[in-house]
């Protein structure tokens, strides 16, 4: 199958991203990227090579780029017109407008965590139900956090059958990028019992009945959760067989806070950064090895989300699994992650 063409709209935190990892892959390559004006954004979109085009088809808009020093291609519609797939990377809540052009541009479409489910009626994570998005029109790549859920959850579900979880969020309040919101000297909590990630979580996995509150913390660089897990009984699991289960598998580090010196998100970033990714990031579900305990059918453990890249990975992974190019999730799984090792050496 030939290379296939993979529109970005909106090139922020997230699009710069999904934009790299699409780019590393045989298989895809990026036909353009989005900015609403010009911008900073435009010049790392040049710097990449990626075409550049308007959010808006709007003459006015398209013209606003060259004044900047930009070269721009077009408009959205002209960027569709050349593209097999969009991923929406653009403000939460833009959703429902966006989806109307992709629909009546006949285009297949991926959407971000802040839409609703509702939106396009399918979620997506890699682990959870890769299959049940192939050959999808459009489907929905569930949050950060419900993501990480997904990720240490589901191989617990597989191993031992339905679970009952408990899960406190630790949120960061906002970006490193973004100095317009946050608490500055707060703790918030998040006041609709439960929060939406148990919830969202349940879109795209069976057998797992959890609830989920939230408060935000005056950090930036992570979200830390704190899961309390009831398996079912007889299965057999203990301590060490969670952590080496977690250890088989795909985008989950398991370190010791005490052994490898690595107690806090601060030390979690700064590893993290030694890896060699662009913008420092961390695509995986950090795990601490020494926080996690199993006591009878009881688990409880802490892991950390890296909120501006855990779902990157898995965009790339909707992209294979909408275009009908790979129906087994592990094996579309190393053919991301190992593109994107391959293009850092």
């Amino acid at each position: 199958m030939s290379s296939v063409r993979v529109a970005i709209n909106g090139f922020g935190t997230i699009g710069k991203r999904v934009a790299r990892a699409i780019q590393a892959q045989p298989d895809m390559s990026v036909s353009g990227v989005t900015k609403t004006g010009p911008s900073h954004g435009c010049g790392l979109a040049q710097r990449l090579n990626l075409p550049l085009y308007c959010t808006s088809d709007d003459l006015e808009d398209i013209a606003a780029f060259e004044k900047g020093g930009y070269n721009v291609e077009g408009g959205l519609s002209d960027l569709l017109a050349n593209s097999d797939i969009v991923i929406d990377c653009a403000p939460g809540k833009m959703g429902q407008s966006n989806h109307q052009k992709y629909v009546d541009a006949g285009i297949k479409h991926i959407f971000q965590g802040g839409e609703k489910h509702s939106l396009t009626g399918l979620s997506y994570t890699s682990s959870a139900n890769h299959k049940e998005n192939i050959d999808a029109k459009g489907t929905r790549v569930v949050s950060c956090n419900t993501t990480g859920l997904a990720r240490t959850l589901i191989p617990l579900r597989d191993a031992t059958g339905e679970l009952s979880v408990e899960c406190t969020m630790i949120r960061r309040a906002a970006d490193p990028g973004d100095s317009r919101k946050g608490p500055i000297n707060a703790i918030a909590p998040v006041l609709k019992v439960p929060s939406h990630h148990g919830p969202d979580l349940m879109t795209v996995a069976g057998g797992i009945g959890i609830t989920s509150l939230a408060v935000a913390v005056p950090t930036t660089i992570m979200h830390v959760h704190s899961i309390v897990v009831e398996l079912p009984g007889g299965h057999g699991m203990t301590t060490d067989s969670v952590l080496d289960l977690w250890a088989k598998t795909p985008r989950v580090i398991s370190m010791s806070g005490s052994i490898d010196k690595i107690p806090s998100t601060a030390e979690v970033m700064e590893m993290a950064r030694d890896i060699g990714r662009p913008w420092g990031d961390l695509h995986e579900i950090f795990v601490w090895t020494d926080g996690a305990s199993l006591d009878g059918n009881t688990l409880r453990y802490f892991q950390a989300i890296h909120q501006e890249s855990d779902v990157i990975p898995e965009n790339v992974d909707a992209v294979r699994a909408l275009m009908g190019m790979e129906h087994d999730w592990r094996a579309s799984v190393e053919i991301t992650d190992s593109s994107i090792a391959a293009s850092l050496v």
